[in-house]
């Protein structure tokens, strides 16, 4: 079965078309990712696919049955209404349906007609059927298990959707589309408003999710958990590879050397026949030349390879600094609640950190307290001898965007000549006439690329960073790696970018309720310590009794935002055997409940109904605890 076929779609927004034959095909249950360099027309195509836009040219058919989910980018809620109500509209059709089953239960209590009772029978059980795959029973449930691993607390459930932050009710949107459950999900980066935390859940539940899904995402981490297929699209059309986003890397660099030998041996083909046609024209071999013409002529061109190039970046040379560059003694800081307590490190010579958390956590506050910009509330930052600073702020402050590119990347501590800055400026991809518009009118990517410029212009020694990855493609992201990896100065950045953190870091800050825990080496090693943590927690002793439970917290290695038991340990395969016996007792206290013979005794109807709700709640219980399980286990 097919879900979406997509058929020579074409687009044009100018001379140029931004797709031009796109043609692939989804089927049920496909996860795939759709990837390119900005401006190449991902968003285009997903919201032509949604039907948000017209082709020029072209088809897309879905299955007549199929249901279609598209991630908006622009919340519009109706005011007066709570994150709870929203939430639950998402379940209407699923609601319908429940209301639907328990009237039939009635009126298959009350049909003589043996006719009619296998009518409706037959309902039922295809009802019934649909709600055990839905969860339809257990709607609440639902409800509070995606809006708590969108990040999503109790005490928000009845809060009014207008006091929500723009994040959030992006979240919210999220939220909704997972609950529904479309056939097909088209997603438009959708981690760009969760935390990390919220972003690994969202993977867990794709993962597990019967709907399929069509993803644009800049965050290779998630690709490479969710995708199972990748779309390329470049140049207007769209080539297809099998696996993550790590396995379309290594299929494209092999389908690349395969072009460009092809096409190098038939340009050396082409040019030998060119050279004897050039030659032989008017000689005694005219006629071998007219037919190697004509030959030359029926040629089908290979085309060039289908290559899509970086910018190099690169950051020059760093002068020599101290051994020690940077020196953190006893820093805290506090708002509303502490962000960080007593943090001190040492950061030497050539060494590259990031830092991590949750949002809110204050990991920018912690970069700014470094830089001597926001003031701790105690402790101390020393920067080492001979170190030159530079700052990258997420937010671009400082960089005036009114000036024309060629100015604005120009420091203000020494001259730099115009030929100069156009060579920088073409190293880091801007390039041409963009050089003389102004910062305000390039896009996201663009001018993070020429801030980016900037700081290489400033000959820093010490380079902060906080989230420098922001609006950058997949290729421009991996230049921006493989320039930090080789610059032999430091490095002390922000990101959230798991792939970024694993390729740059040697070294982590990991921000976790108001502490700061250092982790010598990058997020695969953070990770190991996290599994190796919950291990230890696992296997550890039974505590003897009476052993004080207030002690000082023992798990320092538990995983920021992880919750802590509420339920014993189980194994996950226990859970879902006891979780399968559940759900075969209450579809037998169903089909109890729909026999004639159960409503015409009183009593027998109130014990199924009593045994009915127990087996909801025991079951309500039993996915918490399998929850819990399959996160922690």
């Amino acid at each position: 079965m097919i879900l979406l076929s997509v058929e020579n779609v074409t687009k044009h927004f100018g001379p140029e078309p931004v797709l031009a034959g796109v043609t692939f095909e989804v089927r049920p249950g496909e996860r795939i990712s759709l990837v390119g360099p900005n401006g190449t027309g991902k968003t285009t195509l997903l919201k032509i696919i949604a039907g948000r836009e017209e082709p020029d040219s072209g088809t897309v058919q879905r299955h007549s049955t199929a249901r279609l989910g598209y991630l908006d980018q622009q919340p519009q809620f109706a005011p007066g209404r709570t994150v709870w109500d929203e939430a639950m509209e998402a379940l209407s059709e699923l609601t319908a349906r429940v209301h639907e089953a328990e009237q039939l239960a009635h009126a298959l209590a009350a049909a003589d007609d043996p006719a009619e009772h296998r009518r409706l029978g037959l309902r039922y059980d295809q009802l019934h059927h649909e709600l055990m795959l839905r969860e339809g029973y257990h709607l609440d449930h639902k409800v509070e298990r995606v809006l708590h691993g969108l990040g999503f607390g109790p005490e928000t459930y009845r809060q009014p959707v207008e006091q929500l932050s723009g994040g959030q009710q992006n979240r919210l949107l999220m939220a909704k589309l997972l609950l529904e459950e479309p056939d097909l999900m088209l997603l438009d980066e959708p981690s760009n408003h969760l935390d990390m935390e919220a972003t690994q859940w969202l993977e867990g539940f794709l993962c597990q999710s019967r709907s399929a899904v069509l993803v644009v995402s800049h965050d290779r981490f998630f690709l490479d958990r969710v995708a199972q297929r990748t779309l390329e699209l470049f140049l207007g059309t769209v080539d297809s590879y099998t696996g993550n986003y790590s396995a379309y890397r290594r299929q494209k660099a092999e389908r690349l050397e395969v072009q460009r030998r092809t096409y190098e041996k038939q340009q050396i083909e082409i040019s030998k026949m060119e050279d004897f046609i050039r030659r032989n024209h008017y000689g005694q071999k005219h006629a071998q030349a007219e037919d190697r013409r004509k030959k030359l002529e029926r040629i089908e061109r290979v085309p060039l390879p289908r290559e899509i190039v970086s910018p190099p970046m690169g950051f020059p040379a760093a002068s020599r600094t101290g051994d020690v560059a940077l020196r953190v003694e006893g820093l805290s800081k506090s708002y509303a609640r502490p962000l960080f307590t007593n943090v001190s490190f040492d950061v030497l010579r050539g060494e590259k950190w990031g830092i991590l958390g949750p949002n809110g956590a204050g990991k920018t506050t912690l970069l700014l307290c470094l830089l001597g910009i926001s003031k701790p509330d105690a402790g101390r930052a020393v920067m080492g001898a001979n170190v030159r600073v530079a700052y990258f702020d997420q937010q671009l402050a400082g960089f005036d965007e009114a000036l024309p590119v060629l100015d604005a990347v120009r420091p203000d501590e020494r001259e730099f000549a115009e030929q100069l800055r156009r060579d920088l400026l073409a190293r880091f991809g801007i390039t041409g006439d963009m050089v003389h518009q102004r910062v305000t009118s390039l896009s996201g990517g663009e001018r993070n690329r020429v801030a980016l410029a900037r700081l290489s212009a400033t000959e820093a020694n010490f380079m902060f960073l906080d989230e420098p990855t922001n609006h950058l493609d997949l290729w421009s992201r991996g230049a921006l790696e493989s320039s930090l990896q080789k610059f032999d100065g430091t490095v002390l950045f922000v990101s959230h970018d798991r792939f970024f953190l694993n390729q740059v870091a040697d070294h982590l800050l990991v921000l976790e309720d108001g502490k700061v825990r250092v982790i010598d080496g990058n997020y695969d090693t953070y990770l190991y310590s996290l599994r190796a943590a919950e291990d230890a927690v696992q296997n550890a002793p039974a505590e003897p009794a009476g052993a004080l439970r207030n002690e000082p917290d023992r798990k320092s290695g538990e995983k920021a935002g992880r919750r802590k038991r509420r339920f014993p340990y189980r194994k996950v395969a226990d859970l879902e055997a006891e979780i399968a016996e559940c759900e075969q007792r209450i579809e037998e206290l169903h089909a109890a409940l729909g026999s004639a013979d159960t409503f015409r005794d009183g009593d027998r109807v109130k014990r199924a109904m009593a045994d009915l709700e127990d087996c909801k709640a025991a079951l309500a219980g039993l996915y918490e605890h399998w929850e819990e399980a399959v996160e922690l286990n």
